[in-house]
């Protein structure tokens, strides 16, 4: 298949004299003033293509979405974007900006100072996912969210203020980036929120961990490709394992275990396999049979798997397990010490495959920028960074046990109960009702 072609930055911007003319004038109420109050947002993107993070995020910006069964509108104007990358066939960004009277800036730091000589927003959404970026010699995306990161704090610097920023998915590819991400925001305390979408999800069968819980054991399942949905699965573990009594000690040790030797090790006692055909039963409400032989229904096939073993500093044992071939698998399950029975619970995405994900993850975003606190802590991403760097560190290195000392990251969690989706939404928006194209996050109203 030929690779459609991709625009540099000056044959791109030339092409959109016209939509860049238009959207300087900005929206009705940007250009009015008179809701002053509402707070101004940049967004930094690698691509803006239907689909991509930018769309299934920001079309929860720009129109009102449903957050828990109500509509709901964001309270902040997107008010200037950066774009990375622009394939030529796909490119959604000056139809966009066209729409919804949006400036796009040739750079990052432009588009944070609005053309002008200082910061002239109130938050920042970088989204460093999806577009055309090498690979390290582990098979890793290099999304520029360092970079984005970096030029964004340029400007804080330069301004001698700060605004509440997020960072959309994991930090950076490379361990002692993210490392430093988090030092930085600490140092010039900038409200500074990342992480997943599937975390916020309907957890179905409900499921809250009790308080103080003591978790001997858990998993988590996924059944996406390496790396990108490693880091959902592990998010998916620590966004409710970190709730353990004590709170999250760190990760001593990780290993990557690939096919016949993932089911050597359960049987070795190395992880529970009960726990994996709870987590699945969850999903699925019955029994899926023997998990060597699981054939995803969704293509009548058999995948391959892999296993991520987690040793915490605590003694807590946990697994990400990747088993079957669809995108929006994510189950959990654990062992708590006294009960007999594991709790388990699947997260559900609701229609649209993972479109609707996002939903919660943009109700966080904004709850994120107008009370200028992350809901969640930053520390889970960057544990769960330092996690998956460590994960494929061990799978390129024919699946060798891998020490963390570094990854001795404590923190307390926060309740973040009031931005996850709990299902009333999924009885307006239904598996029946078409995708919509384009931005339009609520779909036929």
């Amino acid at each position: 298949m030929r690779t459609p072609p991709r625009l540099n930055r000056r044959e791109w911007l030339g092409a959109t004299a016209g939509a860049l003319s238009l959207a300087a004038g900005g929206n009705a109420r940007q250009a009015s003033g008179t809701d002053a109050k509402r707070p101004r947002v940049a967004a930094v993107i690698t691509e803006f293509t239907h689909r991509s993070h930018a769309h299934v995020i920001l079309e929860n910006f720009l129109e009102p979405y449903y957050f828990n069964g109500k509509l709901t509108e964001s309270g902040v104007d997107v008010v200037s974007l950066y774009v990375d990358q622009f394939p030529s066939d796909r490119d959604m960004t000056r139809d966009v900006a066209k729409q919804y009277g949006i400036q796009i800036f040739p750079t990052i730091a432009e588009s944070l100072r609005l053309g002008g000589q200082e910061l002239a927003v109130d938050g920042v959404l970088s989204i460093g996912e999806h577009g055309h970026y090498p690979r390290t010699d582990r098979g890793v995306i290099m999304y520029p969210r360092k970079r984005f990161f970096d030029e964004i704090v340029s400007v804080f610097r330069q301004s001698g203020r700060v605004v509440p920023l997020f960072n959309d998915k994991h930090l950076s590819y490379r361990w002692d980036w993210a490392e430093e991400m988090v030092r930085v925001a600490r140092e010039m305390k900038i409200p500074f929120m990342a992480g997943s979408s599937v975390p916020l999800a309907q957890r179905r069968p409900a499921l809250e961990m009790p308080n103080q819980a003591v978790i001997e054991e858990a998993i988590s399942i996924h059944s996406g490709p390496p790396e990108v949905y490693d880091f959902h699965g592990l998010e998916v573990l620590q966004s409710i394992v970190e709730s353990r009594r004590g709170g999250e000690t760190g990760v001593s040790e990780i290993q990557l275990l690939e096919g016949e030797a993932v089911w050597q090790a359960a049987a070795d006692g190395r992880w529970s396999y009960a726990l994996a055909e709870a987590a699945m039963r969850a999903e699925a409400g019955k029994s899926v049979g023997r998990l060597q032989d699981f054939i995803e229904p969704a293509d009548g096939k058999q995948h391959p798997v892999h296993a991520i073993l987690i040793k915490y500093r605590d003694g807590l044992r946990a697994t990400v397990l990747r088993i079957g071939n669809v995108s929006t698998r994510w189950c959990f399950a654990c062992r708590l010490a006294g009960q007999p029975e594991p709790l388990a619970t699947s997260f559900c995405v609701g229609p649209w495959e993972n479109r609707n994900l996002f939903k919660a993850l943009s109700h966080a975003m904004q709850t994120h920028i107008r009370d200028k606190q992350a809901p969640y802590p930053v520390e889970r991403t960057l544990l769960v960074t330092g996690m998956l760097a460590a994960a494929m560190d061990s799978r390129f290195e024919q699946h060798k046990l891998v020490p963390t000392p570094h990854l001795n990251i404590t923190y307390q969690p926060r309740d973040f109960r009031a931005m996850r989706e709990m299902g009333a939404s999924w009885k307006i928006i239904t598996e029946e009702m078409p995708q919509p194209t384009g931005i339009n996050p609520g779909g036929p109203r």
